[in-house]
């Protein structure tokens, strides 16, 4: 089994004006903050995954931490197997859904919420859950989250309860207390007992910021064959979920094959909670045609400061509207110049606005698409 080292995989950055906590973990590898390649990025999470398949023969529940950790626990689940359903939290807002509300405290957006549509059939089919993170810090989350489940479920003190992260830096106090709530740690990399605010506080950082909005671009709108749509944040059989969008995505590189191909550079770009399927394409990709460079990441709510030295790991990025919510500001770190955007999204709605954003930043596009949750997608050439 391949091992990750702190090296590889932690980069320390500075949060813009959040005082609850001034740093944070960046891990380059995730295809979040940062952009890497695919199949890099999936390489990793597979790693983790295939450990928790290995020691837990018995899980068929794995829950994911909205934003950064939804691609994690969906790779997590795709390991367990085809019996395993996934589902993730969400800082969305639905009607007529009811949720367990929890904080995540240290967070820009400290409330999260787990829909309970399917919770109780999905707990009550399995021995082991999973609460897959990006990191692990001090367990206050995983704890608040616990203690909602169980007061609404009272069967899952009878379960095994796994926290699993990329990175772990949780200390011997925290973990007993973990312990003693029922819950055990597992992870890739196990981080030493550092003082990342006195790290961050070095750095003298500027927010992202924004660009000017050119409305010349000309979109198409073209159908491709219609497929199931999974909602994650309610919960759905990983297997169908991955065959429902490996379907409309085999269909897409096929379909716009002669653009793709002549080009040198791609980026696949996920949106804030929706991180799997983008970078599921761009690892299509990468196997379709190997002499193309292609890079993933997402949009993020988080605000994090911009820095262009060689020793900071953001060295900018921008300011845009939401794809899911008018007057939300979200951001894009480190974007490059590619020869085609590929935008993947579950949105069903109208996104335009934060689309063009995204097109606008790009010096020499050739192509740009937006792959919606929908049988639709965005096509500019």
């Amino acid at each position: 089994m391949v091992e990750y080292s702190k090296e590889q995989t932690l980069l320390i950055a500075k949060r813009y004006k959040n005082e609850k906590r001034t740093y944070l973990l960046v891990n380059p590898l995730q295809a979040k903050h940062i952009p890497v390649s695919p199949s890099k990025a999936f390489g990793m999470m597979k790693t983790l995954g295939k450990k928790l398949n290995e020691k837990y023969a018995d899980v068929n529940l794995v829950i994911g931490f909205a934003e950064t950790a939804t691609a994690i626990g969906a790779v997590i689940a795709s390991c367990i197997g085809e019996n395993c359903y996934y589902i993730h939290t969400t800082r969305e807002n639905y009607k007529d859904i009811d949720f367990i509300e929890f904080l995540e405290e240290h967070s820009h957006a400290s409330e999260q919420k787990l829909c309970m549509e399917n919770l109780a059939q999905m707990i009550d089919n399995t021995n082991t859950i999973i609460l897959a993170e990006d990191e692990i810090s001090t367990g206050k989350t995983l704890i608040n989250i616990v203690r909602q489940l169980k007061e609404k479920y009272p069967q899952i003190s009878s379960k095994k309860i796994v926290a699993a992260s990329i990175l772990n830096r949780v200390n011997d106090e925290n973990e007993k207390i973990l312990n003693k709530m029922g819950i055990e740690c597992e992870y890739l990399v196990k981080l030493p007992n550092e003082d990342y605010e006195k790290i961050a506080e070095n750095f003298d950082v500027k927010e992202a910021g924004k660009i000017s909005i050119e409305n010349t671009l000309k979109f198409k709108k073209i159908e491709i064959e219609n497929s199931v749509f999974y909602d994650l944040r309610i919960g759905a059989k990983i297997t169908d979920y991955i065959k429902s969008w490996e379907n409309r995505l085999n269909i897409f590189i096929k379909k716009f094959e002669n653009v793709l191909c002549r080009s040198n550079s791609i980026l696949v770009m996920g949106t804030e909670e929706c991180m799997f399927p983008a970078i599921l394409l761009g690892e299509k990709l990468e196997k379709t045609y190997e002499n193309i460079k292609v890079k993933s990441h997402s949009t993020t709510r988080s605000p994090i400061g911009v820095l262009n030295e060689d020793i900071y790991p953001i060295k900018h990025g921008i300011a845009l509207e939401s794809f899911y919510e008018k007057n939300r500001k979200t951001y894009i770190y480190n974007i490059e110049n590619y020869d085609v955007v590929i935008i993947v999204t579950d949105l069903k709605e109208d996104c335009l606005p934060a689309f063009q954003t995204i097109l606008n930043t790009q010096d020499n596009l050739k192509a740009g698409f937006c792959i919606k949750g929908v049988r639709d997608v965005w096509y500019i050439q």
